[in-house]
């Protein structure tokens, strides 16, 4: 069976430096896909400030049937899960898919990430798009661009080139971290 590949465009060194001393803090946000998903950690620094720790796309194999994919995505999930050691996990609700088949497909993928987080002994939480964006843009109908544009402000980061995934994934885990704190928080770029 064909591997996962796992494209990280951004991971500090750090992270795992920082690792014990932000445990408590460590939010993944998981943007479920059956060809890509979308993975992004940030950490609460306090203050309604939050830092980026990593991001990335998971891209699994187009040619592999479906249970080969899924298997890959655990794998992949697992290992980074282990890696990053997240105590808080959001992932990502269905919200639209363009026919009954592709939402059956997408919804096993999205099973097998909750699978994952919830094996990781993670609080685990499910959150709409629309309050995702709503958490990240102030408006719960926010374009993808304009999601992914307020990510890059709050995180300080680049995400040019890079697909909607990882950008998708980063703010659920940040509204991971507001959810998970204090709703009414605000999030402001950490120094």
């Amino acid at each position: 069976m064909p591997q996962a590949s796992v494209t990280t465009s951004a991971t500090f060194p750090h992270a795992e430096a920082t690792l014990a001393a932000q445990r408590d803090t460590r939010v993944l946000g998981i943007d479920p896909g059956s060809r890509y998903c979308g993975v992004g950690v940030v950490d609460d620094a306090g203050g309604g400030r939050v830092r980026h720790v990593h991001h990335g796309v998971i891209k699994l194999s187009a040619d592999a049937p479906l249970e080969d994919r899924l298997v890959q995505l655990h794998t992949a999930l697992e290992a980074l899960i282990d890696k990053l050691a997240p105590s808080f996990i959001a992932v990502e609700e269905l919200y639209f898919a363009k026919n009954a088949r592709s939402a059956l497909v997408l919804g096993h993928a999205r099973g097998v990430a909750l699978l994952a987080a919830r094996q990781s002994g993670a609080e685990v939480r499910s959150y709409p798009a629309s309050v995702i964006k709503q958490a990240v843009t102030g408006s719960g109908r926010a374009e993808k661009e304009q999601v992914g544009r307020m990510v890059t402000a709050l995180l300080g980061i680049s995400l040019a080139g890079e697909r909607a995934d990882a950008s998708d994934a980063l703010a659920a885990a940040l509204c991971g971290v507001l959810r998970a704190k204090d709703p009414n928080a605000l999030l402001r770029k950490s120094k």
